[in-house]
């Protein structure tokens, strides 16, 4: 399923037919997903809460969502945890309603302060819980190299891996002072387009990432 819609995303990309001619430009996912990276629900489960966040660390590596090199994003993939029905109920209560999430791109900027250039549309995940599912996009989108991948959960979504190695880590769109409120709606959607990323999570990792086809 994952190759038949990548193929979807690349002939709406207009990409099918220019990549095997073409030997400088490349596939590739970033920041990808390797067995047994899954949102952490039903056992221990915490959610992404009402946020915009990336993935800053990890272990050594530093760049794993920063886009290497100019080009194009053709699809973006989650792998859910499985949260229970009673875990849904609360999660839906507390945060704004059902599950859902959608791809950024980011521009970085000083002091941690970065700016939305693009979105995907916003996706349900309700659908795909307990999955790794990939999303084509119908219109794929441009990006340079030094931006970053995003993802805005207005909501809440049970992408969040957990009881991870302190040297992994995420940040979130939340100001200072605000690190565990998710009371707040803070996910960079509708009108707000640009945030401080301050709040650094440790031992955590979200899990996303995109596919991105370079421009030769």
């Amino acid at each position: 399923m994952t190759r038949r819609l990548l193929a979807g995303a690349l002939l709406a990309a207009g990409l099918a037919v220019a990549l095997p001619a073409t030997a400088d430009a490349r596939l590739e996912e970033i920041g990808k997903l390797e067995r047994g990276v899954q949102g952490s629900c039903p056992r221990t489960c915490l959610a992404i809460p009402r946020t915009t966040g990336y993935q800053a660390k990890i272990g050594p590596n530093r760049e794993a969502y920063t886009i290497p090199r100019d080009g194009r994003i053709v699809a973006w993939t989650v792998s859910l945890g499985k949260p229970g029905p009673n875990q849904t109920k609360f999660f839906n209560e507390r945060l704004g309603g059902e599950s859902q999430a959608a791809l950024a791109i980011l521009q970085p900027g000083e002091k941690l302060t970065h700016t939305v250039v693009a979105k995907a549309p916003m996706m349900k995940l309700q659908p795909w819980f307990g999955m790794y599912v990939q999303f084509p996009l119908e219109q794929s989108i441009p990006v340079k190299k030094g931006q970053l991948l995003a993802l805005s959960v207005p909501t809440w979504a049970p992408a969040l891996q957990v009881n991870l190695g302190g040297d992994t880590s995420w940040r979130s769109s939340r100001p200072k002072g605000s690190c565990n409120d998710t009371a707040e709606q803070s996910a960079l959607v509708g009108d707000t387009d640009s945030a401080q990323f301050y709040c650094l999570y440790r031992t955590a990792r979200l899990t996303y990432s995109a596919t991105l086809v370079s421009t030769p």
